[in-house]
């Protein structure tokens, strides 16, 4: 108690600062008012001129907001109540600001970008699918143009061929709008890029999160990975499948289906060499096929079709399983997604390999200033904290909540919730009342629709397929006599508008047919009714058999379960009042949300060593492409080491060994070795190998006839050996990092020894750059002329 005090007094301490300001924003209102619509445009000019002259975005704050604030109105025919500038400035300040559903927060993050964007530097707001970022940059993008502001949307179609030119006019607009996912893999993308003309991102500078804790918490349980360079494909995936289905459980595998892990037993070990007709499984020439059946594992027992896939079209395509959407071109890396194909039957697509990988941890924190809003942020505010360093600061509702949110109705056994449910449903509905009934997942929503059908209630299904057309029935949910029945993500960002009489009726009735995942998703969806001080109520129902309890809720409520997991006891269809239900419901789901933040935690932990790779490896590149580096002075140098390390590495050199080492790395052209050279004289070898060297690059500069065009041949040569070799890095950590997750059943840290064998791979990878890009060098092909131009073909 004491705890909720403090955060309450610390919060009402903030918002007293923010008052403060908000009376100067208040007091300017009449003065920008009175402007004509050509004087108040004219305010960014003068603003800007204002950051030229040293002035800063703070000292522009109350005007800049005032003047916003004005243009809405004129543009948008709405003028941001007081708690929206109390949004807008928590923002501003690098906080989440934590505003109640219908609040208006796509109308706050006006304020914040507009004044960010002055400073010609780049505002962004990031939300969590594209047709709201499509909606709002649409909606909200007229006043900032009004302004004289360029406004982009970051999201383009997939069959859209768009140029760099066109991506960079998006990125270097004042203000853009785009998704999550399409800036990670932009930057991904934009770090791919072999010269500055490929080049489109701009340094990040300020970014806008919007429904903060979804975005930042809860899709950043996996890194976002982009892939290229297929692999050979492998022939172990059809007979490890097949030795998968010859398996007994528990006899010779372990399926740990709370931990979400499985593997062969000792006997299984056993069975797979003598299967396999081997010696050791787990022998280094033995990987392969260990890799092929632990994959083939996971395929038949971590992922179900129609939950984790769909087959359709003869292919498997991922699903998320809370809100039915086709994750279109994601897929699963690392032969996972081959596997399940083999399971399923259909054509195996290739393997490919994984070129780059960012989490959003290491995304938003690239960020000088991060900032969002939500609906529920303050419950997991330590964790942003601790995160992102981003603090939640709770904004007051411009109209006292009216909602009443009714205790959970407990019962045993799945049947009898959706039979309680239905009938609540139908007495709500027998008055007019709208409904939204929402699920966690596909299954229950459309087993929820049925049942409706059955009774003869006309109602909308919303399984999140189609985010414009969803978003068009979340909003008429509020109508009188409306059923909805959705899943807990559709419509999310759209308002729910209560039709004429409702109000009368109680408002709109949210009735959760479970509890979620975190009780953020609980508020959030009690959230959708009582907008803007609108009454309405939420119900949730749920039952022992709920995922939930079932995960979660430990061996006492088990065993409850099963001992009365039949229909002959007498108070069959009641609900349970008896407290340690209630009391097992909040457990499970504080379980639940600290699997949830252990798994960001892992996350984190194994991106800590690629985040500091990769943060080297694009600085390099960066150096490279922006001609930052003078490479001809290091040349020698770069050779020097090259030789040194082959030396190093091979001892007892015969002149066969040397002159196929010569032939595949420094020239073609290779015949005779001086005479009385001896092979195993350093000094000799380094010295034949550098003059060879010195007469290959001699020949290159008679071709360029120019220090300019040989120096962007070095730069080129080196640049691709790098990405070459960072290339494999990435897919080699990615491959690691499975493999180490499977080294924790036999009691060793895997994180430990996923930062030692990462750390040994990038020290031989700064070696194999150098030793490629001597090769690039040296072997590649020059054609074409000065008027022309050149045309470089690496081997």
């Amino acid at each position: 108690m004491a705890v909720k005090q403090r955060e309450s007094l610390l919060n009402r301490y903030k918002l007293r600062k923010i008052r403060r300001i908000l009376a100067k924003i208040n007091q300017k209102a009449d003065y920008y008012a009175q402007m004509s619509d050509e004087e108040l445009k004219g305010q960014t000019q003068l603003f800007r001129q204002r950051l030229e002259e040293g002035e800063t975005l703070d000292d522009l704050l109350v005007e800049a907001f005032a003047t916003i604030r004005e243009a809405d109105k004129r543009v948008l025919g709405k003028f941001p109540y007081d708690v929206q500038v109390i949004g807008g400035i928590a923002m501003h300040q690098g906080n989440i600001a934590e505003m109640k559903t219908g609040e208006g927060k796509t109308l706050t993050a006006t304020l914040p970008l507009y004044l960010n964007a002055l400073s010609g530097k780049g505002a962004i707001l990031v939300t969590t699918n594209e047709y709201l970022a499509r909606r709002d940059a649409e909606e909200m993008g007229e006043v900032y143009k009004w302004m004289g502001l360029t406004v982009g949307v970051g999201i383009f179609d997939e069959e859209e061929d768009v140029s760099v030119v066109e991506k960079r006019a998006v990125y270097y607009s004042d203000i853009m709008y785009s998704t999550s996912t399409a800036l990670g893999f932009d930057y991904l993308i934009d770090n791919l890029a072999g010269s500055a003309e490929d080049k489109f991102i701009r340094p990040f500078n300020y970014v806008i999160v919007d429904e903060a804790d979804a975005v930042l918490l809860d899709n950043a349980q996996t890194p976002l990975i982009i892939s290229g360079a297929p692999r050979v494909q492998s022939n172990l995936f059809h007979i490890c499948n097949q030795f998968v289905l010859t398996l007994h459980e528990d006899e010779e595998y372990k399926h740990d289906k709370d931990k979400k892990i499985v593997y062969l037993t000792g006997p299984g070990i056993a069975y797979a060499e003598e299967f396999f007709d081997i010696e050791d499984l787990y022998a280094n020439s033995s990987y392969e096929l260990n890799r092929h059946i632990n994959l083939a594992l996971r395929a038949q027992h971590l992922y179900k079709r129609d939950h984790d896939y769909v087959v359709e079209d003869n292919e498997v395509k991922l699903l998320d399983n809370r809100t039915g959407r086709l994750l279109e071109g994601t897929r699963l890396q690392s032969g996972i997604h081959q596997a399940i194909e083999t399971k399923e039957n259909v054509k195996l697509t290739k393997e490919a390999r994984a070129m780059g990988s960012v989490t959003y941890q290491s995304l938003f924190n690239m960020f000088p200033k991060l900032s969002g809003m939500t609906g529920t942020g303050k419950i997991a505010e330590d964790e942003l904290i601790s995160t992102y360093k981003v603090p939640v600061i709770v904004i007051p509702t411009n109209s006292p909540v009216q909602r009443i949110d009714y205790p959970d109705r407990v019962y045993t056994t799945l049947p009898e919730k959706l039979y309680a449910t239905i009938e609540y449903v139908k007495e709500l509905h027998a008055t007019g009342q709208p409904i939204l009934l929402i699920s966690g997942t596909v299954d229950i929503a459309e087993i929820y629709s049925r049942m409706l059908l059955q009774e003869g209630i006309a109602h909308s299904t919303l399984t999140a397929k189609n985010l414009a057309k969803e978003a068009l029935i979340i909003k008429e949910a509020g109508q009188l006599g409306a059923v909805t029945v959705a899943t807990s993500l559709a419509g999310r960002g759209t308002d729910i508008k209560l039709g004429e009489g409702v109000a009368e009726l109680g408002g709109l009735a949210v009735v959760g047919t479970e509890r979620m995942p975190n009780s953020r998703v609980d508020w959030q969806l009690r959230g959708r009714a009582g907008r803007q001080g609108d009454p309405g109520i939420s119900q949730f129902f749920v039952s022992l058999e709920d995922e939930l309890l079932v995960q979660h809720g430990g061996e006492r409520l088990n065993r409850y379960f099963e001992k009365n997991n039949h229909t002959d006891r007498k108070n069959y269809g009641y609900e349970l009042n008896g407290r340690r239900f209630h009391r097992a419901i909040k457990l499970s789901q504080q379980k639940s949300e600290d699997k949830a933040v252990s798994a960001r935690e892992n996350t984190i932990q194994y991106d800590e060593s690629l985040r500091v790779q990769r943060g080297k490896i694009y600085s390099l590149r960066d150096s490279l492409i922006y001609n930052e580096a003078d490479l001809s002075d290091k040349i020698k140098e770069i050779f020097d080491d090259s030789i040194r390390n082959y030396l190093a590495s091979h001892h007892d050199l015969t002149e066969k060994d040397l002159q196929r080492y010569i032939l595949e790395n420094y020239t073609y052209h290779f015949r005779f070795f001086p005479r009385h050279f001896d092979p195993n004289n350093p000094d000799q070898v380094s010295d034949l190998m550098w003059k060879i060297a010195k007469e290959e690059l001699a020949k290159k500069e008679d071709i360029f006839k120019s220090e300019e065009k040989m120096e962007e041949f070095y730069r080129l040569s080196v640049l691709k050996a790098i990405d070459e070799c960072w290339v494999e890095q990435v897919d080699n950590l990615q491959q690691l990092k499975n493999i180490v997750s499977m080294r924790s059943l036999a009691q060793r840290d895997s994180i430990a020894e996923f930062y030692r064998e990462s750390l040994e791979s990038y020290e031989k990878l700064s070696q194999e750059v150098k030793d490629l890009a001597v090769r690039h060098m040296m072997l590649s092909t020059i054609e074409g002329n000065s008027k022309k131009g050149y045309s470089i073909y690496y081997v």
